[in-house]
């Protein structure tokens, strides 16, 4: 039996992986007999993180695997049972409780796929179902997707800087935790990242795994020379030697000598690691000191607190090298904590009654809210995507098609009735079963790049990138408008 902190995180329910705030709201709906009002609710993001032109769409076979569980053991309950009020009393009745031991997952969930582009104010995902369990999967759903998303964007920006070069993720040990370095593992897979240094991932997850030695080698030889020599003696299938621990040149000559004796034996040098120092200068010498010692194929790994910035900035300087290992600032998404994703409510329904449409109002246009049954409809023209339509599936656009920007309603576009689309939400869940088949994770993989390659080169650009356009159904935005003024008291509601 699983023991420890680990063993009871990983090995049981999941269902607590929540915020307190749910559970006395999802009693309250029961509590208010509203437990089995239907509802709406949208999981999207309000900007592009790391100031670009894109998110990157992932984590929801986590989320499909969340939900698949979901349910409240024995141990949840009683822990439940023990919270208290203000008063001293018990937080939650135990017929509440007992409830909660009958739930199933009945959920519809639809959702952008994984490795597909996503932008400000389009649903990730979109849960109908009863209200409480909605309610109850806010804050896991937003724990998987924003983080997920988060990453998973980064890596595809460190991947596009390095143009063709392969980028490998070694984050782990600077990874927020057990979970956030599997996660970001994961996600910088589907990124484009083309192996990982955490080996749990890659038995998990099927990622390909890649790395040799550290500096600690190095310093338990008397020189450099016997480390470099022992290695190839003890793994002579896996030369890459770290070059800079003394004299980055003199670490590279030494490895030409190590790899003339590999080459002896019908074996070869991979290559050399940089990790410190000018990479540009150290690169272009090595590369020379390598070609010169007839090892043209050896290649030149950098590592050292790379990002998408620099790896650019070492390519604009002509810098050699073939293989990038990204830690720190990938597995964190350095620069961005948290891709900011919210979860609101956007209709709601009593049983066998009709939708009423709901919106949260804001001083911030922002962060005015979307009402309706909200699809994603994705343009396309001769040159890729051309723009994305939010709209009510309760009310599709009919004919021409007329998007309006949500936060400046003078900009719009126009699309004849035969423009040609795709609509991004797919169905994941009906009644709370699985009907969408998760693809393996290359295909995954294989699919954002191929979805990059989609865009206009302007929206991947890593500094000022162009605005994707993106709005509401003319329709959409013109309900959103009469609710926002009933709700300000400036018209008087429908009943």
């Amino acid at each position: 039996m699983k023991t420890g902190f680990l063993g009871s995180l990983y090995g049981g329910s999941l269902a607590l992986l929540t915020d307190l705030y749910q559970l006395t709201m999802a009693y309250g709906y029961w509590k208010s007999r509203m437990a089995d009002h239907e509802g709406v609710f949208h999981l999207h993001f309000r900007k592009n993180p790391f100031a670009g032109g894109y998110a990157l769409s992932c984590g929801l076979q986590t989320a499909m695997e969340y939900l698949r569980d979901f349910r409240y053991d024995p141990g949840d309950l009683d822990y439940l049972a023990g919270l208290a009020g203000n008063d001293g009393k018990p937080l939650f009745e135990r017929a509440f409780l007992d409830y909660l031991s009958r739930l199933e997952f009945a959920c519809d969930v639809d959702a952008i796929p994984e490795g597909r582009l996503a932008f400000p104010h389009e649903p990730l995902l979109r849960l109908q179902g009863p209200i409480i369990q909605c309610q109850l999967l806010e804050t896991p759903l937003l724990n998987i997707m924003n983080f997920s998303t988060l990453v998973a964007t980064k890596a595809a920006r460190i991947v596009g800087a390095a143009k063709q070069d392969p980028v490998v993720e070694f984050g782990l040990r600077r990874a927020q935790g057990v979970d956030g370095a599997l996660t970001a593992s994961r996600a910088a897979f589907v990124g484009g990242c083309a192996a990982t240094s955490n080996v749990l991932a890659g038995k998990l997850l099927g990622i390909p795994v890649k790395g040799t030695h550290a500096h600690s080698w190095i310093m338990s030889f008397d020189d450099e020379l016997s480390a470099f020599d022992a290695y190839a003696k003890a793994m002579p299938n896996n030369c890459v030697f770290l070059v800079d621990t003394y004299d980055t040149l003199e670490g590279v000559k030494k490895a030409c000598e190590v790899g003339r004796r590999l080459k002896a034996e019908g074996r070869r040098l991979v290559g050399i690691r940089l990790d410190s120092g000018d990479l540009a200068y150290l690169s272009i010498e090595a590369r020379r000191i390598l070609d010169e010692a007839g090892f043209p194929d050896a290649g030149i790994f950098a590592t050292n607190d790379l990002d998408e910035t620099l790896i650019a900035s070492l390519k604009e300087q002509g810098a050699q090298i073939a293989v990038w290992g990204v830690g720190t600032k990938l597995v964190t998404a350095f620069d961005q904590p948290a891709l900011g994703g919210v979860y609101k409510l956007s209709a709601i329904r009593a049983p066998g009654g009709e939708w009423r449409h709901r919106l949260k109002l804001s001083e911030q246009a922002a962060k005015v809210s979307i009402p309706g049954i909200l699809q994603v409809r994705r343009f396309t023209d001769d040159n890729g995507a051309a723009a994305d339509m939010i709209y009510d599936a309760l009310r599709p656009p009919k004919g021409t098609a007329v998007l309006v920007d949500p936060l400046d309603p003078t900009r719009r576009k126009r699309f004849p009735a035969q423009a040609p689309f795709e609509d991004l939400l797919v169905p994941v869940f009906r009644k709370g079963k699985a009907v969408y088949d998760a693809p393996p994770l290359p295909e995954v993989r294989d699919a954002a790049r191929r979805e990059l390659e989609g865009f206009h080169a302007g929206i991947r650009r890593l500094v000022n990138p162009h605005r994707y356009p993106v709005g509401l159904e003319e329709g959409l935005h013109e309900l959103k408008t009469r609710l926002a003024l009933e709700k300000r008291g400036f018209v008087e509601a429908k009943p």
